[in-house]
């Protein structure tokens, strides 16, 4: 397959092609559009959508409608979202009855270019998003970090270090799939080498909100205390032990834990805050079916 640059860019990729159809020349313009014959594309870059986000658009919507229209691509009878997810999304969370759409005949290559590059000029995706829309652009269309650089407006060094976060371990891409953790945080952790410490160090960064340069200090710390044995209550190797316990017992339970510890002795704290939450603790801890004293 011989590499196809992205060239025109997205603005050449919206306007309309030369075409003496009928067909095409009644689709040039905007046209409102029943929301019930417009589905989501398989193919669409962006999988995170904030549901708080959301929400406030479709207020929106339902006082000044919807402004810009949705690309669509006509699909047996139906309308494939080729640019406008998000607004596609919070239409039907306003409960409008039809929406501004512009009707375009897209090659697989062109449909799959307009997603990637609007999501990515809007800077609607999350830094793992981005990084697999790289990818993607790289390996189905034989793209070079320099043809995607000079499209989005960024440096080689820029797409190829966003494409480093495609490194991270599962447990770590979860959060920064979200937004949680950001690239900076990202590269940070990319130093961690081992796939347990790395995830337990990016839910300590999101639940503790810690600063790049916090980050830094942490991802320092836990690899020194990573080479050596624990020995005494204070040592950084120690403190990450228990940090660990700790997220772990918050996975098993699906509770915040702390641990508390001394030289002699040491406690474990979980948090819960109904009753109900309670005495489901009471059910996983005691490995029964129903605790024997109720606590409603």
């Amino acid at each position: 397959m011989a590499k196809k640059g992205l060239g025109r860019g997205i603005n050449a990729l919206l306007d309309s092609r030369e075409n003496t159809d009928e067909k095409s020349t009644s689709q040039a313009g905007v046209t409102m559009l029943d929301i019930r014959q417009i589905e989501p594309n398989a193919s669409q870059p962006r999988q995170y959508f904030d549901e708080a986000a959301l929400e406030e658009l479709a207020v929106s919507m339902k006082t000044h409608g919807v402004i810009q229209p949705l690309l669509v691509k006509e699909s047996g009878g139906y309308y494939t979202i080729i640019a406008g997810e998000r607004r596609y999304r919070a239409a039907r969370l306003a409960q409008l009855t039809e929406v501004p759409v512009v009707i375009k005949e897209y090659t697989a290559v062109d449909e799959l270019q307009v997603a990637l590059i609007e999501n990515i000029q809007r800077q609607d995706l999350t830094p793992i998003e981005e990084a697999q829309c790289y990818q993607r652009l790289m390996e189905e269309f034989f793209f070079s970090a320099e043809d995607i650089a000079k499209q989005v407006g960024k440096s080689r060094h820029a797409i190829t270090g966003a494409m480093q976060l495609l490194k991270l371990s599962p447990g770590a891409q979860a959060f920064a799939v979200t937004g949680e953790l950001t690239a900076s945080h990202a590269k940070v952790l990319l130093s961690v080498e081992d796939a347990k410490l790395q995830a337990n160090l990016a839910e300590r960064i999101v639940d503790e909100g810690l600063s790049v340069r916090s980050t830094e200090s942490a991802v320092a710390a836990a690899l020194r205390a990573a080479e050596k044995e624990p020995d005494d209550p204070t040592s950084e190797a120690t403190l990450l032990a228990y940090r660990t316990a700790e997220i772990d017992l918050k996975h098993a339970l699906g509770a915040k834990v702390n641990i508390r510890h001394g030289k002699k002795k040491g406690r474990i704290e979980i948090e819960y805050y109904t009753a109900n939450e309670l005495e489901r603790l009471l059910v996983m801890l005691r490995g029964v079916q129903e605790p024997t004293i109720s606590v409603i």
